[in-house]
């Protein structure tokens, strides 16, 4: 019968690896000392893996939020914090999770940038093409209604692409920024919010038009009197946007098959259980991302849609040119 060394309990194994694993433990808990490498490693010949620095964002996230985001040139070590009195000296740290998290410790740190957390969409360009749904592999991604502003219709007077959406029309849905609309765009922060983006419009149905004047029965109740000039067309459209969580994998496919950019893993980590499978189904509220997180992609497609209507435009102005030549000949 062949002997195995770690077949029958021994002094080494029974008392000095636990002894000195508890000394490893005691001695972490003392600055300087817990930092240095002879009492980090996690076995002979082994991986270090404590109070290793990372650099908490890849190159593209840094390129897009520029050189004066916070959490750009940031280096993380998750186990260990310094203060600003002493920075020399670190002790240990412990994360209380759920009641504490990393961005409450650190400000300027969530995860890294390349995370795919929770499902996000952009409202204002999704077009209901259906190629998420065909991409996911877990059919996690269903259709459903949601009202908002078209991208087309969020430029304003002035605007280079101004005037290439819809017209307001009686009967239709339209919509009213909110006073703290900018005020959201610059409080709200995905990074560290775990709840529904806050909704930036006032939506109703457009009663009456009466010249520069119309008359909108909103949807928080009551009949207002509103300068045309104050409203934006809207509309109720079916979008991608209600996202099974309990069944997603998190493989960002959804992602990569939008052909207009609106899908996006964002960097959530949190609000993503519950006690049922009820409670992991995410619907449009839930889902949205504001247009301000991606504003360079939104633009882009602003750009696109309103360049294939200007073209269009132009073409049907040609037809009509060419029906009234022969008419008139």
């Amino acid at each position: 019968m062949a002997y195995h060394p770690h077949a029958t309990p021994n002094f080494r194994n029974m008392i000095v690896r636990p002894m000195w694993m508890a000394l490893k433990t005691a001695l972490r808990t003392i600055p300087y000392i817990g930092s240095r490498s002879r009492f980090l490693a996690g076995h002979k010949g082994g991986e270090k893996y404590h109070a290793q620095q990372v650099e908490m964002i890849d190159e593209w996230t840094a390129e897009r939020l520029g050189p004066d985001h916070p959490s750009v040139g940031k280096i993380y070590a998750g186990d260990r914090e310094t203060s600003d009195v002493v920075p020399y000296l670190e002790r240990p740290l412990t994360v209380m999770y759920p009641y504490e998290r990393l961005e409450e410790l650190e400000p300027w740190l969530f995860v890294p940038g390349n995370y795919n957390g929770r499902i996000g969409i952009i409202w204002e360009t999704c077009t209901a093409c259906k190629l998420c749904i065909r991409a996911c592999p877990n059919g996690c991604v269903h259709m459903t209604t949601e009202k908002r502003v078209n991208v087309l219709d969020t430029t304003e007077e002035g605007d280079e692409w101004h005037g290439y959406g819809s017209e307001i029309e009686e009967g239709g849905l339209v919509a009213r920024k909110k006073e703290e609309f900018e005020q959201i765009e610059e409080d709200y922060n995905l990074v560290l919010e775990h709840n529904d983006a806050p909704q930036q419009y006032d939506f109703g149905d457009l009663i009456k038009l009466d010249g520069d004047v119309a008359t909108v029965r909103w949807e928080t109740g009551g009949v207002d009197e509103v300068p045309l000039a104050d409203l934006q067309p809207a509309e109720e459209d079916i979008v991608s946007g209600r996202i099974d969580n309990g069944r997603c994998m998190f493989c960002g496919l959804c992602m990569e098959a939008c052909p207009f950019e609106s899908f996006f893993m964002t960097n959530e980590y949190d609000g993503m259980s519950g006690y049922s499978r009820q409670d992991l189904w995410m619907d449009a509220p839930r889902t949205r991302v504001l247009p301000v997180v991606h504003q360079e992609r939104v633009d882009a497609e602003l750009v696109k849609r309103a360049k294939q209507e200007r073209g269009k435009r132009e073409k049907r102005a040609a037809k009509e040119a060419k029906a009234s030549e022969r008419a008139e000949a």
